[in-house]
């Protein structure tokens, strides 16, 4: 079986397994992949994704996103997260911190 092993499987990798790679694997990235991604991906991304990026993107963002960030967000960053400061944290660094001092 070592012998099998060594000699024909040896022989497989370096000449079939090679020859596929090299050959087959080769042309298929240069040439189908190639053609795939100038020809219907450059055209997707030109055309539907720029479309999108200057359409609903733009739109996303002067309209919703402006209005979630001036309100929503300025809202949870004043209330939420200064309640979180002063009571979470506080009582946080009071109590756990002396005890360690207290502890120490």
């Amino acid at each position: 079986m070592d012998g099998w092993m060594d000699g024909w499987m040896d022989g497989w990798m370096d000449g079939w397994m090679d020859g596929w790679m090299d050959g087959w694997m080769d042309g298929w990235m240069d040439g189908w992949m190639d053609g795939w991604m100038d020809g219907w991906m450059d055209g997707w991304m030109d055309g539907w994704m720029d479309g999108w990026m200057d359409g609903w993107m733009d739109g996303w963002m002067d309209g919703w996103m402006d209005g979630w960030m001036d309100g929503w967000m300025d809202g949870w960053m004043d209330g939420w997260m200064d309640g979180w400061m002063d009571g979470w944290m506080d009582g946080w660094m009071d109590g756990w911190m002396d005890g360690w001092m207290d502890d120490g």
